[in-house]
């Protein structure tokens, strides 16, 4: 388990995913001592393609560090809250809230998720010098360690541990934080899934040259201007009231697109019995100077009555052709008075989606409101600063989720804060009741003296849930008939204690010495959950029990996990398992065993009663999986 990690993040570098996917795609593009070869690379490309040298150049301190962090898998553990979770609300819900770094949280869902979400929204830290950003990591490596794994010199190895262990908020180190966490938010999208990632100027430009980098400029939707604020700042000190954030949007691949604004369908109707059906009245008006457009400037005169009709300043949106088509079609409209306005016949059977271009500009909820919702929830008090406010993530989440064709959709917040976005999700349960979220939120502590911390609350994510518990009891006492997930699923991430490490150091799997490591030393239920997340079974649904003779062990589908002691696993047990395999609806191909449980000479014994087994079924193959 644990050991088995530490032993492969020894030898992690950066570049070591893109090089591994060559070696999948374009194995002929290698050499026989492992080499690639670039010459081969562009030989195997199609003729018309375009081999360039322009690069954007985009570097900064600790990028390949970086790298090297997003080829490591993280040495944390997967703790239910087991109270929390067995709740009638909680106990089926498809929810998730996860407490721990999101660095970790991403390296254990994209086992589970990988390729499953469809919209992710993040608020990382802005690097503003005021909200408290400061890169450090938890990696121990020496300069010399590090200099060899990154091929650079001691120099640069130094500055670099320097930034991410002394702590730093350039603007280096917080790309270095992003750069990990945003490359396995690549991985976790749908292949039509987007991103929305909430920023303002200080990181803009740079967040947005990362996420060229990593999605791929092809792969840019748009950038939305979100006027956060109602009214103007004066206490600026250069003048300039800054009242907007940004939103950058990206997909996982090109062909993605947000879903668009809902053209309203109520306004057509057919009051003149028009054979072409339902139409509404359209402006025709332009938008271009006579010196812009002068093709565009003209009197029109309705030929039936010879009332003519002055040119606006700006024009109209069609040349005199296509106006007299339209005329012609009888698609105008003229007023009775030449004071009027002629305005076009717009047909519903000529529109072409049900969605309409959705502006890049937010201009109707404010800041303000983020805050004034959270502390109505929270009976008048204020324990977050600048929490979004929930009809900002549900509009981001609703141009997220469509068009799919997902069965069950799930939303992503690995910044979660406040959990306004899981309040966004819940309400737009009435019309999505396929909608899912999972939250992430580092255990970052409230001071003392805060008004949080004094109501009882130690830190941010402690706020995060308890705001989704009242979130939910608002919306079913609004909603009586209300029938979606109001529940949640907890987890906790924790690094293994240090002197567990130290007895995982020294063990030798190969001798039959059983260890001083016990199950208990992390607990049955957390190893089972780390394990099923680790399979690919997320976080959400449930192994079931297995009684062999008096040993219990879990099946999912595909894995039976044997986490006890092997002191109840005897010759009964190993009889119950194969006359389960001989049995039917069971056929995990995997046998998976906690190697500190399970001694040499009880491997082996099961090991040679599965070979028997295969003798009397040739097509039964199960593969004995022991994990330290």
């Amino acid at each position: 388990m644990i050991k088995d990690i530490i032993t492969a993040n020894e030898s992690a570098h950066a570049g070591q995913r893109e090089m591994e996917a060559l070696h999948e795609f374009f194995p002929q593009c290698f050499t026989a001592d492992g080499k690639f070869d670039i010459e081969r690379f562009k030989a195997s490309l199609p003729g018309d393609t375009e081999v360039t040298d322009e690069t954007s150049g985009f570097t900064f301190l600790g990028k390949n560090y970086a790298r090297m962090l997003t080829n490591m898998d993280t040495t944390t553990i997967i703790r239910p809250d087991n109270e929390h979770n067995a709740l009638p609300e909680n106990h089926d819900s498809k929810n998730v809230y996860i407490s721990g770094d999101n660095l970790d949280a991403l390296q254990h869902l994209v086992k589970s998720y990988y390729g499953k979400v469809k919209v992710i929204y993040i608020d990382p830290p802005y690097n503003t010098g005021s909200d408290g950003f400061v890169y450090n990591d938890k990696f121990n490596f020496t300069p010399q360690a590090l200099a060899e794994r990154l091929d650079i010199d001691e120099e640069r190895a130094g500055r670099i541990l320097s930034m991410t262990k002394r702590g730093s908020a350039s603007h280096a180190a917080w790309l270095t934080f992003m750069l990990p966490r945003l490359t396995f938010a690549r991985d976790l999208l749908t292949k039509n899934g987007v991103i929305f990632i909430s920023i303002d100027d200080n990181e803009q430009a740079n967040l947005k040259e990362l996420c060229d980098e990593i999605f791929g400029e092809d792969c840019f939707v748009a950038t939305f201007l979100w006027k956060k604020r109602q009214q103007v700042d004066s206490r600026t000190t250069n003048g300039a009231s800054s009242d907007q954030d940004y939103l950058l949007c990206y997909g996982r691949e090109e062909t993605a697109r947000i879903r668009g604004k809902f053209s309203d369908k109520s306004k057509y109707s057919n009051p003149d019995n028009d054979p072409r059906g339902d139409w509404m009245s359209d402006n025709m008006v332009g938008l271009a100077t006579e010196s812009q457009r002068p093709n565009l400037h003209y009197d029109l005169t309705n030929p039936q009555t010879g009332i003519t009709y002055k040119c606006p300043p700006t024009g109209w949106r069609y040349e005199r052709s296509r106006m007299a088509e339209l005329i012609a079609n009888n698609e105008v409209l003229f007023p009775s008075s030449e004071t009027g306005r002629p305005r076009r016949k717009k047909f519903l059977k000529d529109v072409q989606s049900e969605f309409t271009g959705f502006s890049t500009f937010f201009d109707t909820v404010y800041s303000s409101q983020g805050t004034r919702e959270l502390i109505e929830l929270f009976d008048g008090n204020d324990y977050f600063d600048f929490p979004k406010p929930v009809d900002y993530i549900r509009q981001i989440i609703e141009q997220g989720i469509a068009p799919s064709n997902e069965d069950d959709i799930i939303c992503l917040d690995f910044f979660s804060g406040s959990a306004t976005t899981a309040q966004a999700v819940m309400e737009l349960e009435a019309t999505h009741q396929n909608l899912h979220y999972i939250l992430v939120q580092i255990q970052e502590k409230y001071s003392e003296n805060s008004d949080a911390y004094k109501a009882g609350y130690r830190t941010i994510d402690q706020i995060g849930m308890e705001r989704i518990r009242r979130a939910a009891k608002k919306i079913k006492a609004d909603n009586p008939l209300f029938a979606g997930d109001l529940g949640f699923k907890h987890y906790t991430l924790e690094e293994p204690k240090e002197d567990a490490l130290m007895l995982m150091e020294k063990f030798d799997p190969k001798t039959d010495i059983m260890p001083s490591i016990t199950v208990d030393d992390f607990g049955e239920d957390t190893i089972l959950r780390t394990w099923l997340e680790r399979d690919g079974y997320g976080l959400t649904d449930n192994a079931e029990t297995l009684m062999l003779g008096n040993y219990k062990a879990y099946w999912m589908r595909n894995h039976l996990y044997l986490i006890g002691s092997d002191s109840t696993f005897d010759a009964n047990s190993i009889v119950a398992l194969m006359d389960k395999y001989n049995g039917e609806e069971f056929s995990p191909m995997n046998i998976v065993i906690f190697g500190y449980s399970f001694g040499f000479k009880t491997r082996e014994e099961l090991q040679k009663n599965l070979r028997t087994l295969k003798d009397g079924n040739k097509s039964l193959s199960v593969n004995i999986d022991v994990r330290y």
